[in-house]
């Protein structure tokens, strides 16, 4: 048990904090290796805990340069689904906090849950995210970092030439502000990759197996392959064929499928 935290919000149930380090930023391919959490009682009482978890698979190194953990460091922990059980019932009935939790950390944690076959409902909990917090209090327009940046206003902003022209003086400027940023394009675009990766609607709808295999990432077959339901449910792909506004790529990969 922690300190007692003088917590300046009214609490009426349990509020906990909680932070994973993963594999990778992807929800229904990569695992966590480690969940640190701090729970607050209404009455002021914390608990904090650290959990490590055995992935069962490769850490990548670009995920161990983030967070030092190390194939090595959880190959004698236990998988997730072992603590799944007894999380589930520390979470039991509690708010949840975080910085991205509603992007990243809550996303990932409720998959974790769902391949260890242990119920774990959001319902009606209260999840707060001082991301969105900072974000929407601390506005991160293209204005506000004219004003950051560039020290001045931004002039006709939301026409299209005088915001890119901002957009490249901003760029200018942040490299100058931090040295430590990459001077090639190659390493600066895996910086921005980094941070939100970018998907197109074929990584939207469909993750790689390791052997290659197409995966649903959405739609009422999510989680299996693209040739299984082929075979066993084709009229749904057929289906997806009709969608006029469904992506040509997607629509590449499922006829392909099909005709395979």
């Amino acid at each position: 048990m922690a300190e007692p935290l003088d917590f300046p919000l009214s609490l009426d149930r349990p509020l906990v904090f909680m932070d994973l380090e993963t594999t990778g930023l992807n929800v229904s391919q990569d695992r966590i290796v480690e969940l640190a959490l701090i729970r607050v009682a209404p009455s002021g009482d914390v608990t904090e805990k650290v959990r490590r978890f055995n992935p069962g698979v490769p850490i990548p190194a670009e995920a161990s340069a983030v967070h030092g953990i190390t194939d090595a460091d959880v190959a004698d922990e236990p998988p997730f689904a072992a603590r799944a059980r007894s999380l589930a019932r520390l979470l039991e009935s509690c708010d949840l906090g975080g910085f991205n939790l509603r992007r990243f950390d809550l996303p990932m944690l409720l998959a974790e849950f769902r391949r260890a076959g242990v119920p774990f409902q959001v319902g009606d909990r209260r999840i707060v995210d001082a991301q969105m917090i900072f974000h929407r209090e601390e506005p991160r327009d293209l204005s506000a970092a004219v004003r950051f940046y560039l020290g001045r206003e931004m002039e006709d902003a939301h026409s299209a030439l005088a915001d890119i022209r901002a957009t490249a003086a901003v760029l200018g400027a942040q490299l100058e502000h931090y040295p430590h940023l990459p001077r090639d394009i190659q390493g600066l675009s895996g910086y921005c990759d980094e941070i939100q990766p970018f998907e197109t609607e074929l990584h939207r709808w469909f993750a790689e197996s390791d052997e290659g295999d197409r995966i649903f990432r959405r739609g009422k077959h999510q989680g299996r392959s693209v040739g299984d339901v082929a075979r066993e449910a084709p009229d749904y792909l057929e289906w997806m064929l009709g969608l006029d506004d469904l992506d040509e790529e997607v629509k590449a990969v499922v006829r392909g499928t099909l005709e395979g």
